[in-house]
């Protein structure tokens, strides 16, 4: 490990409703069976990778699982169970190995795109399966930061941006472009097919290259979740 490098994780879960008859999609209905990330720099760099399937959730809410948003990937997940690429354990296990890539690249920073979701569902599912016991899955001396905060004052500000979703039609009601990852990395990559996998460590490789553009861009930008103008 380079001591030189300030090492970042971007985070990325996967949930289904607890109430399927909710409306809106809300963290505090939320239950993570699906957690990715990868170890990188903020020129984009990958040093490690991670992706779990969350069997608390997984084998033991059966029924859950089938009103999760994109059910239809779940014979996928086990395809690539079989196959090595995600490894099938307990949410223990999961925090366990989130907090031990912590102290080994010494990161101090946490970044998912719209992390208000990712950060409230990890700890509505830490806090059922824990029976409270732990509360938090991010530790508390880590910080933790929104790549939609920092797209919103890099990104959505640019001409070229805008312009490109004008004649994309990527435009919200009120006319103002739309941030969501996949139109972000069509627009930095240049993929217009590009389709989001929603995936945990599929959809981290695409929103580090955000995190990449972001910082590329040498612009003030708020990164930190609850930081305000």
């Amino acid at each position: 490990m380079d001591k030189r490098i300030s090492y970042k994780i971007v985070f990325d879960s996967e949930a289904c409703p607890l109430d399927i008859n909710f409306e809106g999609v809300d963290p505090s209905n939320m239950w993570m069976y699906d957690a990715g990330w990868a170890i990188v720099d903020k020129k984009g760099n990958i040093y490690k990778t991670r992706s779990f399937v969350n069997a608390d959730i997984f084998l033991n809410e059966k029924e859950l699982m089938k009103s999760a948003y994109y059910a239809n990937k779940l014979p996928q997940y086990w395809e690539d169970i079989k196959a090595g690429k995600r490894i099938l354990t307990s949410f223990y296990n999961i925090s366990k190995a989130f907090k031990e890539d912590i102290k080994e690249f010494n990161v101090a920073e946490v970044y998912a795109h719209n992390m208000r979701f990712d950060y409230h569902t990890m700890n509505n599912t830490s806090r059922w399966l824990s029976k409270s016991k732990y509360r938090f899955f991010f530790p508390y001396n880590i910080q933790i930061c929104d790549t939609l905060k920092m797209a919103r004052d890099v990104i959505a500000p640019m001409p070229t941006y805008k312009k490109y979703c004008e004649e994309n039609n990527y435009l919200t009601k009120a006319g103002k472009p739309r941030l969501t990852a996949e139109i972000l990395y069509k627009f930095i990559s240049g993929e217009d097919d590009f389709k989001e996998s929603h995936t945990g460590l599929e959809d981290v490789l695409i929103e580090k290259e955000i995190l990449k553009y972001c910082y590329s861009k040498h612009k003030k930008m708020r990164k930190l979740l609850y930081e305000r103008p």
